[in-house]
């Protein structure tokens, strides 16, 4: 399910122009990951916004002010939103080690066309909580371990349900041809048309 997953979020990044570089393309499992394998893809915006602060919480509205980044994949699909607790027991943040940036900037240098380009730290997940507390302790300690910005897995999937066309065959992405099956077949509804809460949405 991880190459899934991990799919999943190259398509989203190169479907809003970014160049995508996955990082390998097995799985550690029976041993601690070595410092370049921390981090699941390595991202660049070709034509980034400059002079623009993205925000903490990424929507794919902000992807524009994002310049280069290392994405770190954690699809714990069993819970909507971590907590401070999981995020404390330190298994989301191996990527952010000091060891693990420096091997992603050796491995994006040849990627990247402005020297000096910053390189931020995305942690892709379920999502945060949305209930205070927990959602200020929860985004204080990602900060605080050096996560620069996390995305959700919800931001990810609405955005590509939008951008698939129903009339394409995407034979060349499975991840894109089953989104468009699902438009197709009327298993999804388009974002837009919920929102407005149509009863008789237009065909």
């Amino acid at each position: 399910m991880a190459g899934f997953d991990d799919s999943l979020v190259r398509e989203y990044f190169e479907m809003n122009g970014f160049f995508v570089r996955q990082s390998r393309k097995y799985a550690v499992q029976s041993r601690r990951k070595r410092a370049d394998e921390e981090g699941d893809l390595l991202v660049i915006n070709p034509s980034p916004q400059r002079g623009a602060e993205a925000p903490f919480q990424l929507f794919s509205s902000d992807l524009p002010k994002l310049s280069a980044a290392v994405v770190a994949v954690k699809a714990w699909h069993t819970t909507k939103a971590i907590t401070p607790t999981m995020i404390k027991k330190g298994d989301l943040l191996e990527f952010v080690r000091k060891e693990a940036v420096e091997a992603a900037k050796e491995a994006f240098a040849d990627l990247t066309p402005t020297e000096g380009q910053p390189l931020a730290k995305v942690l892709v997940l379920p999502g945060i909580p949305a209930t205070e507390p927990q959602r200020s302790e929860s985004i204080t300690l990602l900060r605080e371990s050096g996560v620069d910005h996390v995305l959700t897995f919800r931001t990810i999937l609405e955005n590509l349900v939008q951008a698939v066309e129903s009339n394409q065959s995407y034979a060349k992405s499975d991840t894109l041809q089953l989104l468009r099956l699902l438009r197709v077949y009327d298993m999804v509804k388009a974002a837009q048309l919920e929102l407005f809460g149509s009863a008789n949405p237009p065909k």
